[in-house]
This record gives structure tokens, sequence and C-alpha cells, in this order.
């Protein structure tokens, strides 16, 4: 593929003549409104239940608790995307 024709398709892909859906569109609207550190908090606090349960002798439980940290962090993640450049940027 040659440098003109990778230029000529990206032009064609420019987030000015692509729409979102209804869906997304409804969700990044809505995942707006949610502030961005109750994701930090909620990653914090399975953190410390984990601990808690860990210490408590609850180990399976201990570890299923654990992994809600990532998610919880790449929800906050997306929610921040959403807010600088969402799609709400490209249709106004």
């Amino acid at each position: 593929m040659s440098i003109k024709s990778l230029q000529e398709s990206i032009s064609q892909h420019s987030p000015e003549q692509q729409k979102e859906g209804i869906v997304a569109r409804t969700i990044e609207q809505q995942t707006a409104k949610l502030p961005s550190d109750l994701f930090l908090w909620a990653a914090i606090g399975s953190i410390g239940a984990s601990f808690i349960l860990e210490v408590t002798g609850h180990v399976e439980k201990s570890r299923f608790v654990g992994q809600w940290v990532a998610p919880f962090l790449l929800f906050g993640l997306y929610n921040k995307i959403v807010k600088v450049s969402g799609s709400d940027r490209v249709s106004q």
C-alpha cells in the first residue's frame, strides 16, 4: 500500500464523516455525567475489600473482588476519554 493511498484512506475515515450510533451516543452521554474519580475510589475500595477478605481467610472471595480493580480503572479511563473527545465533540 502506498503512502498516498493510505492518506486517502485516512481522510475518508475522518471523525467529521463518521457518526456514532444511537446506543453509543446514549452510553457516552450517561457515562459523561459520572465524576471521573468515582471509578478511582471504586478501584481503591475493591483493593481494600480484597485485603480485608484475604486477612479474614476468605481467599477465593478476595481474589474475586481483587479482580475488579482493573475494570474499574478501565471504566474511569473510558469516562475520561468520553468527556475529552467523545462523540459529542464531533457532532457539535
